[in-house]
This record gives C-alpha cells, structure tokens and sequence, in this order.
C-alpha cells in the first residue's frame, strides 16, 4: 500500500504529468527571424556606446570636466562644437527608450520589417550625429529620415496592441467586415 502511495506521490510530481498543464498555457516560441531583432538591438548599443564614445573624447579634447553636461562658453567655436557632440547623443538617448519598446514588442509581431526599420533608425541616428558634430546644428538635419522608420516601428507595434486586444478597427463604410458564405 505504501509502494502505491510513493508511485502516485512520485508520478504526480513527474514532469510528464505537468506538461498538459505546460500545454494549456498558450506558450508561443519565437521564430528564427527574431534573432534579426536581437542582433538590431546589440547594433543599436554600439551605436549609443559610439556616440558616448564621441562625447568622452570631445570632453577631453575641449577640457570640459564633468559634473559639467554642456560647455558654458558657447560664444567660441570649441564651446558650441562640444555642445553639438553632445546634444546629439543626449537626443539619441530621449528616443531610446521608445525605439527599445518598439524593436521589442514589434518585433515579435513583424521580426524582418522592425529589424530592417531598425536599422534604418541606427544609421539615420548616426548621420545626425555626424552631421551635428559639425558644428553647425542645421547640418543635423542630415539624419532626419530617422523618423520614418521610427514612425514605422510605432504603427507596428501599436498594430500588434491591437490585434492582441482583439481591436478589428471601424465596422463602417468601406471598413466593414463582410461575410462571404460560398
């Protein structure tokens, strides 16, 4: 009777006996082409470490020392140089947050697009940069096409919200469902 017991108590603790619950959790795997995805994301660090990178070597070579953010002597062409080095990282850095949410959560609704739309987002943040670091600000304006991927990634990743709340989107006019029974 003790034998039966411990077989019971042992088969139900198997983890044979927990894979159906496993199985009814809807557990998704993520596809090959996420790996796209994983690699944009380790592209898009060594960009800000580049750009951080620019921002140490400007710091050194206009003697601005920290705690300082910006040089306080804008009226000479050093000041405002090192100050357009590192805004352009500063800037690069207030996108960030958003261009990590929508590489994450778009992509894994649409991997290739928002991997592609990704990288178009590094190279434009980068241009800017080169473009900034100048010295005039309107040559920032080089990097600007930055902003149709990262509109891109947005809408994919607000299409994804969506879809996963069920949203099918207006039911009139031309964007009605309509059944057809054949």
């Amino acid at each position: 009777m003790e034998r039966e017991e411990e077989e019971a108590r042992c088969a139900a603790d198997s983890p044979q006996k927990k894979l159906p619950l496993a199985n009814s959790l809807n557990m998704a795997a993520l596809s090959k082409d996420h790996g796209l995805v994983v690699l944009t994301g380790v592209a898009s660090m060594v960009m800000v470490g580049h750009l951080a990178v620019n921002v140490g070597k400007a710091r050194k070579k206009y003697s601005i020392t920290y705690p300082q953010m910006y040089s306080t002597v804008q009226c000479t062409e050093d000041g405002n140089i090192f100050n357009c080095i590192q805004h352009a990282h500063q800037n690069t850095l207030e996108f960030y947050p958003a261009f990590l949410l929508c590489l994450a959560v778009g992509g894994l609704n649409c991997p290739r697009l928002t991997s592609g739309l990704g990288v178009v987002w590094i190279l434009s943040r980068e241009v800017y940069a080169y473009g900034y670091s100048t010295g005039d600000p309107k040559k920032r304006t080089w990097g600007a096409f930055g902003n149709v991927p990262l509109l891109g990634m947005i809408l994919n990743t607000t299409s994804f919200g969506c879809h996963l709340l069920g949203w099918t989107g207006p039911q009139f006019g031309p964007f009605r469902h309509i059944k057809c029974d054949y």
